[in-house]
């Protein structure tokens, strides 16, 4: 005999909210935690000694759970997704606010992934909507803005650094989706374990060498940026990728400047001038712009 009674799943069930809060304050904070943590690492080495820590917690753990070794295609193609995403995109970031670009401006920076992503979706055919140019034409003009204010302006070569981060960070991410990558979370940890180590080749070749022992602070930062900002976050972005409409997972791009503006005047004295905060406005704007349509997709079911 069958029951007809069925049991309905919470309408905001706590994981749902722990990965929302994962993806918006933790990401949004990394932004903070490594301008904090580059006062006691040199910052290639530090990006590189995060991914390699966080890839290799992730590969272990994966292993010993079964999932299968990857191919060496697999490999070759999670190094390339590691090295644009991780080394271009994160390796960029950091190096950036080394150079004076603060962590507000950074995360800003960063939210125009979205702009980029639809641009270079035409590279493999993708076609966008009236809608779309429209965001991705507002979103040019806050680069602008961005540019204008006088945090960029007083670090070119941050400014120019920043960007192509944030469109390595986007070509890596359109073309990873016609690679041959490891299935599941064996993925993520290829490509930190590949990014990470092409950071610390970079590093050396750069000659970054560790004067002295790290500050507590240090250490705590890149705690921080190996559990939370690399594993916990990232785990967070998959489940939501999986479970919620893709605007919805991908709404951390207007969130976390926010995020990282707030931090970043709270605890590090930066300061947000006019130019700034216009294009705040502006790039948010256009990604949300971007997004409309996602919002009408219907809703994946929790897997």
């Amino acid at each position: 005999m069958t029951s007809d009674v069925t049991v309905r799943a919470p309408r905001f069930p706590l994981l749902l909210i722990a990965a929302f809060f994962a993806l918006y304050v933790i990401w949004g904070s990394t932004y903070l935690v490594i301008l904090i943590g580059i006062e006691s690492w040199p910052p290639l080495m530090m990006g590189g000694v995060r991914f390699l820590i966080a890839g290799s917690l992730m590969f272990a753990w994966l292993r010993l759970r079964g999932a299968p070794m990857p191919t060496w295609r697999e490999w070759r193609a999670g190094g390339i997704v590691g090295i644009l995403l991780l080394s271009c995109g994160n390796g960029g970031v950091t190096m950036a606010e080394h150079w004076g670009v603060s962590s507000g401006v950074a995360a800003l920076a960063v939210a125009t992934v979205p702009l980029f992503t639809l641009l270079f979706s035409q590279l493999w055919g993708q076609r966008n909507t009236a809608l779309e140019w429209a965001g991705i034409a507002l979103g040019m003009c806050g680069i602008v803005f961005l540019n204008l204010g006088s945090n960029l302006q007083a670090s070119p070569a941050g400014a120019v650094l920043i960007l192509f981060s944030a469109a390595a960070w986007a070509f890596g991410s359109v073309w990873s989706q016609r690679l041959p990558l490891p299935a599941g979370p064996m993925a993520s940890a290829v490509e930190m374990l590949v990014g990470g180590a092409t950071l610390l080749f970079v590093s050396l070749l750069r000659g970054e060498r560790m004067t002295q022992l790290p500050s507590t602070s240090g250490w705590v930062a890149l705690a921080f940026l190996v559990v939370f900002g690399s594993i916990i976050a990232f785990s967070a972005y998959q489940y939501l990728l999986r479970t919620v409409r893709p605007a919805a997972a991908t709404s951390y791009a207007y969130v976390n400047p926010a995020v990282a503006v707030v931090l970043g005047v709270l605890f590090a004295s930066e300061h947000i001038g006019g130019a700034e905060a216009v294009a705040m406005l502006v790039i948010i704007s256009a990604v949300v712009l971007i997004g409309l349509p996602q919002w009408r997709r219907p809703a994946r079911q929790p897997v």
